[in-house]
């Protein structure tokens, strides 16, 4: 195995920290994932740091039920101490309170620019994009208002 290729790996272990994040709401896990000075485009939200995307992603995810976000199809290409990935994410949320019994799906596409500090691998940009919901958004939490 070549170095770039243990690289990739690593990396692939950043991404999918992210999901495992999301979904076990180990909302700490998410300091292994982004850089401090992250910038963060979701296309509705953007988000300027790290903190300020954690607070959007939980106002999203504190008011919903149980979610798995799948990541697939990983392209990573590495250059030295940066690298730039895409993977595709399927997204399942299921509701609870007033949306009990409604969910909420997504899928679409992470694309981040990542560079290797000295904690590790870290993304400083992220740019997401939806393809495809299906089911009701009334599954997640309000969102932030920016």
């Amino acid at each position: 195995m070549t170095a770039g290729s243990d690289a990739r790996w690593e990396i692939a272990g950043v991404l999918d920290a992210y999901a495992e994040a999301l979904d076990r709401r180990k909302w700490a896990l998410l300091d292994e994932v982004f850089a401090p000075e992250l910038e963060f485009d979701f296309g509705e939200w953007v988000a300027r740091s790290r903190e300020e995307a954690v607070t959007s992603i939980r106002s999203y995810l504190d008011g919903c039920g149980p979610t798995q976000h799948l990541l697939g199809n990983y392209r990573i290409d590495v250059e030295g101490e940066t690298a730039r990935s895409r993977v595709y994410v399927r997204a399942f949320h299921l509701g609870v309170g007033d949306a009990a019994g409604k969910t909420y799906e997504m899928g679409g596409e992470y694309r981040d620019e990542l560079r290797r500090t000295e904690a590790g691998w870290r993304s400083f940009r992220r740019e997401g994009e939806v393809f495809w919901e299906l089911g009701s958004r009334d599954v997640l939490g309000p969102g932030v208002s920016r």
